[in-house]
């Protein structure tokens, strides 16, 4: 299992430079922008989902079907998937201030 946080991040460095990125245009071409655009959708997702983990952590699990480690996998997994809809959702404006500032960034 990889880390959501450390994929957000490299696609944000790797969505600021490479072979998208136009040097000196002060334009960014399509493939750029769209590598840009899914880089903050996924940051946002990442920030989500480390907002919504507190959220989780003091609700208890016992009863018949409930508790043990199979249940703290899947709690965390659950907290992914609802940052990951929230952010496909609108989320909270992440996303169009950070595309903004990697493709203004892009663009220097």
């Amino acid at each position: 299992m990889t880390d959501p946080a450390a994929n957000a991040l490299a696609a944000l460095s790797g969505a600021t430079s490479g072979p998208g990125a136009s040097a000196g245009a002060g334009r960014v071409g399509p493939a750029a922008a769209t590598q840009a655009r899914e880089a903050a959708e996924e940051f946002e997702a990442v920030f989500l989902s480390q907002m919504l983990q507190p959220m989780f952590a003091g609700i208890s699990t016992d009863g018949p079907f409930g508790g043990g480690p199979g249940e703290e996998a899947f709690r965390s997994q659950l907290v992914q998937e609802y940052g990951q809809v929230m952010s496909q959702a609108g989320g909270v404006g992440l996303t169009d201030a950070l595309y903004r500032e990697i493709i203004s960034l892009q663009e220097v």
